[in-house]
């Protein structure tokens, strides 16, 4: 949520960053509304601090035998004026908080101008696309043919957009699983993290999931006050709501594997073939709560972390800042991370990794105590996929494939594979 206090004192600069995301913040709506705050707070008071000065004269006109009845009919009518005024205080606090809800963050100013994906902008490519002596194929080709990836098994269990993985292609997707987790916390100083997979309103309101994309989630139960997570940030960004951290305590890293639950709505059509978006897929999240001074240096150094999985699994990738129109409604800045898919001949998204500011804290009322001034102040929030798994599966199975159809396994992952250096049918029998 943006800072009351900045939209008052400049609302028109705020405006002008929101008009970089072509979203239109009704800047007279809030200045009417703001307008008749705080004139009705001054009568608020005024009410207030008249009706308890003749509460007191009521006392003192009763101890010397006065007639009280018109100083009790005065204070009754500057009570029904004091509850009249609370009350459409309270109606301007609600009309103002739910125009605030919807209002996006402010971007960061190295964010570059664009509407969409197409306006974003490559910062460096890391690794050569593998060139192939043969038509390499994509991942559902090579999963389908081994008879490890099995699409219609999914479809009759839960419907389209689901996977069902067998033997040693089920077992390389655990296997990425264990070697990011070992990674990140292992090298990289997370705290790894097991947190519930259903988060309640407050929760999901809180990393701005709700109200805005209610449509892409799953609610749970007759009342929908549960809803399966979209992602790990959900529950691990939520650790720190409604308290205050210490300095010495920060930065927080925590990591997460967890299954997400996204229903994918909008995406009709796009990217059916395969496993690339699912409603259900599995992420390995790395979350930061830091002080707002470091924010911006821990983006970088989260975006780093991230890279070094697709490094040590020798798989080309690139690094793009997110334009203004295609940076996500909570994030001050993203930069995502795509990989090269051979049997897609292009770059995909595989983690997006952002840096929120103050715009969750806010939501979540979670702060730190700054010692230079005493007072709780909001925290900064981070987080980025590190990496989502399937869309790594996918990358891993189709660089690595080879001519007869095998997949040859990645050296790091060979620990975690029980020495399994290649994947054939023959393996999974």
């Amino acid at each position: 949520m943006l800072d009351s206090k900045l939209l008052r004192q400049d609302v028109d600069a705020v405006a002008s960053n929101l008009a970089r995301r072509k979203f239109q913040f009704d800047s007279e709506a809030f200045t009417t509304l703001e307008a008749e705050r705080k004139s009705l707070q001054v009568e608020v008071e005024a009410s207030r601090q008249a009706r308890n000065e003749k509460s007191k004269a009521i006392g003192k006109a009763k101890a010397a035998g006065e007639d009280i009845e018109p100083l009790k009919q005065e204070v009754s009518a500057l009570g029904q004026s004091l509850a009249a005024g609370e009350a459409r205080l309270d109606e301007i606090a609600a009309a103002l908080d739910e125009m605030l809800h919807g209002v996006p963050n402010l971007l960061h100013a190295d964010v570059p101008d664009g509407a969409d994906e197409s306006a974003n902008v490559e910062i460096r490519r890391v690794g050569e696309p593998r060139q192939f002596d043969f038509e390499p194929k994509d991942h559902q080709a090579l999963g389908e043919a081994q008879g490890l990836l099995d699409l219609g098994g999914a479809v009759k269990i839960a419907g389209s957009r689901f996977v069902v993985l067998h033997a040693e292609l089920a077992r390389l997707h655990r296997a990425l699983i264990q070697f990011m987790l070992d990674l990140h916390t292992g090298e990289h100083g997370y705290r790894e993290t097991y947190v519930p997979y259903l988060a309640n309103r407050n929760a999901l309101f809180g990393t701005s999931q709700l109200p805005k994309f209610a449509e892409d989630l799953f609610p749970i139960g007759a009342e929908g006050e549960l809803f399966l997570i979209p992602t790990a940030e959900v529950p691990l960004t939520n650790l720190v709501r409604e308290s205050i951290v210490e300095a010495d305590d920060l930065p927080l890293k925590m990591t997460a594997h967890t299954p997400c639950f996204r229903s994918e709505a909008g995406s009709y059509g796009k990217d059916t073939r395969g496993m690339f978006r699912q409603h259900q897929f599995e992420k390995v999240e790395l979350v930061q709560i830091v002080k707002p001074d470091d924010s911006y240096a821990a983006l970088e150094v989260l975006v780093n972390e991230a890279e070094e999985v697709l490094k040590r699994l020798g798989i080309a990738y690139r690094v793009v800042t997110l334009c203004a129109g295609d940076t996500g409604f909570a994030s001050a800045k993203t930069y995502d991370i795509e990989v090269w898919l051979p049997g897609q001949g292009r770059y995909r998204e595989i983690s997006s990794c952002s840096n929120f500011e103050a715009f969750q804290a806010r939501r979540m009322q979670a702060r730190w105590r700054n010692p230079d001034t005493g007072k709780p102040e909001p925290l900064h929030t981070l987080n980025g996929s590190g990496v989502a798994i399937g869309r790594c599966l996918i990358a891993v199975m189709e660089t690595y494939q080879l001519e007869d159809g095998s997949i040859e396994v990645p050296d790091v992952l060979e620990p975690y594979m029980g020495g399994v250096s290649r994947i054939t049918r023959s393996a999974a029998s």
